[in-house]
């Protein structure tokens, strides 16, 4: 799999945005290139469009409901809500894993509100 590879959904690949870099920064060796969060691109589904793969994050969702619809109707994560997070190949395995995380937080009965919706 080649750099070009990673995120389909990218505006710019890899390689492209290690040529801007190199074109405007002194990079040396052990320099770390980053895209941050790749946001999928919207697909037309019964003429709405839509995100089959996913967003970037739980605020863009929101952004994008609201946009559509008028009003969020996704929650944002609460204690207790689970996040799963894996890359996979081309092939359909795992790359380096999953990471499975629960938001832990302080008893629901003696939390603030504002913690809590």
């Amino acid at each position: 799999m080649g750099l070009c590879h990673a995120g389909e959904d990218m505006t710019f690949h890899f390689g492209q945005l290690i040529a801007h870099l190199c074109a405007t920064r002194n990079v040396r060796a052990g320099s770390i290139v980053g895209s941050g969060t790749v946001s999928n691109r919207a697909e037309q589904v019964n003429g709405r469009p839509e995100w089959p793969k996913g967003y970037s994050c739980i605020a863009e969702k929101r952004a994008m409901e609201t946009l559509q619809d008028g009003a969020a109707s996704t929650t944002y994560m609460k204690f207790g809500d689970t996040i799963r997070i894996e890359m996979k190949g081309l092939d359909g395995q795992s790359m380096f894993g999953a990471i499975d995380q629960t938001i832990q937080g302080p008893d629901p009965a003696q939390a603030p509100a504002r913690y809590l919706e």
